[in-house]
């Protein structure tokens, strides 16, 4: 009994011996993996189930000054091979993917047995595509196909303000106006990030494909208003189909503090597809091409004549119709002779004769001391690339017929932003301002990092000079050449132009080929607003009164009543002008009485607040046609309400997402 009692202890003990050795054996091997191996098998499992990835975060966004979005991020996914990870035919994988990513087979085949680790195969797909492909992905258990979170850029607007903004190239780098300008400041960065993966290498959970990127990156505001944008493009665009011209500008800016409120340029391309247009297309015109000024260039003498006392508004100049300059003839451009008249007709009437006789007065010193005081010969500075310095003469080489052309705004070279700035001076008292487009630039906090103020340059010509010569140019349009450019209830001034085309093969010109401007400003009384327009090789009437004036008053007329800027008090008398409603009140309450509008007229109603297609049906009832932009709800629009207006009237309502 004894015995038997003897082997169970020594069973059990065994038994407990062994349970102990294993339980000891269990512990050491859990110290071993979690103390002294652990940091190895965690990164190995983390190798296995996850992957990092480095994300693109968001470009900044640019805004109008209104704050309404020009250029916006979207996190897209671009998809890449590793062809050494690639497990399957790579001709099959091809044949799977061709239907979705719309590419040949073979470019794809290539791809995938390229060799190596990293290859692209479509940059920047939208997530249904993204998903599509992961399908395949998954259901075939293919390896070796990732994806990447990249920053696509986007332009709401497509073209409006396409030279100003630029666009941006695939791997987020600015390409063309502020997008380069402003790279360095808005471009998005590489952040690292942890994500967690299938067996396939395909991310799970809050993977890459759910991860949205809050924008960490600078934003911008512009000077830039995209009502008057689009009403400037709208009217170059008619301008442009009107006169078969080759290419047109056209700049508003405010010439009391130098922004630039419109810029447009033709031929116009689409950011969004900038890969589709010739590059030609992407060249803002504005501030990168040089051409003879002509007529336009004669403010700037005579604001220097009048402030140097060579000439007074009354003295009175001899015209034959054409005068001989060191053997050189030159002649009106009416080729009329208009005999002793004084120098106010001779701007109202671009004299082209006196005005030489008016360069000789000066002498060469003097002319090109005040165009370069004018901002010509130099970059303005604005914050767009490409701009050019323009060309003047070699004061110490200037012979009398280079005096003499240069007084008619022939023989230098100009940016058309130079031209404006320097016609802004005058509106601005004589005081030149630096023109710019960026008026704020915003840290992600919200908080403003630059914040441009208007930039005095220098004083040109005093005051009485600047008032004197804004009295003149106000004739041209009053009594003159300008007289299509007049904006009904406003006083403006302004200066016609037609240059001939100068030839890029000699020293010559292009035969038949001119350049149509006209540039202006107002209302005179306060100037707010001053514009170019530009017309470039137009078929058929080629003068800048006839073809650039009309569209000076086209977009004014739209501006001033965007704007609110109230008429003067004094207005011209011109037919069909807009008839504010007028009020009385009692003392009981305000009564409006409206004005009845006459045969063909109608009252434009408000609109505001109504969709697209409720504004469209309520101002088809009153006899107007709708011009939309944007979507959403209607915010503004371009002719007041209550106003008298033909039937038939384009309005122009502006609509946002509220």
């Amino acid at each position: 009994m004894l015995g038997k009692k003897s082997r169970v202890r020594r069973h059990i003990a065994w038994f407990m011996s062994i349970v102990m050795f294993l339980a000891v054996a269990m512990i050491g091997r859990i110290a071993w993996i979690q103390f002294v191996n652990g940091d190895k098998l965690l990164a190995k499992a983390r190798s296995q189930l996850g992957d990092y990835k480095e994300i693109q975060t968001p470009r900044g966004t640019i805004y109008d000054r209104t704050g309404r979005e020009l250029a916006v991020s979207l996190m897209a996914k671009s998809l890449y091979a590793s062809p050494d990870e690639i497990n399957q035919d790579p001709q099959w994988i091809a044949k799977l993917l061709e239907p979705v990513l719309k590419m040949p087979v073979a470019a794809i085949k290539a791809r995938l047995m390229a060799g190596g680790s990293f290859v692209w195969l479509r940059r920047t797909i939208d997530a249904e595509l993204a998903e599509k492909v992961q399908k395949i992905i998954q259901e075939n258990k293919v390896k070796g196909l990732h994806f990447l979170e990249e920053s696509k850029r986007y332009y709401p607007n497509d073209d409006l303000a396409a030279h100003v903004l630029g666009f941006v190239g695939t791997d987020d780098v600015g390409l063309n106006g502020i997008e380069t300008t402003l790279d360095r400041q808005i471009k998005g960065r590489l952040d690292r990030r942890r994500i967690d993966t299938d067996s396939y290498g395909m991310p799970i959970f809050e993977s890459v494909f759910s991860f949205t990127q809050k924008n960490q990156n600078k934003s911008v505001y512009l000077t830039i208003d995209s009502t008057i944008q689009f009403i400037v493009e709208e009217s170059l665009d008619q301008a442009m189909a009107a006169t078969k011209a080759q290419t047109g500008t056209i700049i508003i800016m405010n010439p009391k503090t130098g922004e630039i409120l419109a810029m447009a340029c033709r031929p116009n391309y689409n950011p969004n597809e900038f890969y589709n247009y010739k590059p030609q297309s992407w060249k803002n015109r504005a501030v990168s091409i040089l051409y003879e000024p002509g007529s336009t260039f004669k403010t700037v003498i005579a604001a220097a004549a009048l402030q140097e006392g060579v000439v007074t508004p009354e003295e009175k100049f001899i015209d034959r119709g054409y005068v001989e300059v060191s053997g050189r003839k030159i002649q009106n451009w009416s080729r009329e002779s208009y005999g002793r008249i004084s120098f106010e007709d001779v701007i109202k009437q671009s004299i082209n004769t006196s005005f030489v006789q008016l360069g000789l007065k000066l002498g060469a010193e003097r002319m090109n001391r005040y165009a370069k005081l004018f901002g010509f010969g130099k970059t303005t500075d604005i914050e767009l690339p490409g701009e050019e310095s323009g060309i003047l003469f070699d004061t110490e080489k200037m012979r009398d017929s280079d005096v003499a052309t240069m007084a008619i705004g022939q023989s230098i070279a100009v940016t058309p932003l130079q031209l404006l700035t320097a016609v802004s001076a005058i509106a601005n008292d004589g005081v030149l301002m630096r023109p710019y487009i960026i008026k704020e630039i915003v840290n992600a906090d919200g908080k403003s990092e630059t914040v441009t103020s208007p930039q005095p340059v220098r004083q040109v010509v005093t005051k009485e000079t600047a008032q004197k010569l804004i009295h003149l140019l106000e004739n041209v349009i009053t009594q003159g050449g300008g007289k299509k450019a007049i904006v009904d209830g406003y006083h403006f001034a302004g200066k016609t132009g037609t240059a001939q085309k100068a030839s890029s093969t000699d020293a010559g010109y292009q035969a038949g080929k001119y350049i149509a401007s006209f540039v202006g400003f107002g209302p005179t009384d306060n100037p707010q607003l001053a514009a170019l327009i530009i017309l470039d090789s137009p078929q058929g009437i080629y003068y800048g009164g006839q073809i650039a004036a009309p569209v000076f008053r086209q977009v004014m007329t739209q501006v001033v009543r965007y704007l609110n800027i109230p008429p003067n008090s004094n207005s011209w008398n011109v037919p069909n002008r807009p008839k504010p409603v007028a009020k009385t009140e009692t003392k009981k309450a305000e009564t409006k009485i409206i004005i009845k509008p006459g045969k063909g007229q109608v009252v434009v109603p408000d609109v505001k607040g109504l969709t697209i297609r409720e504004a469209s049906a309520l101002l088809t009832k009153h006899g107007l046609s709708l011009i939309p932009k944007g979507s959403g709800l209607a915010v503004r629009q371009s002719i007041p309400v209550n106003t008298i207006a033909e039937q038939g009237t384009e309005i122009i309502v502006v609509f946002e997402q509220l």
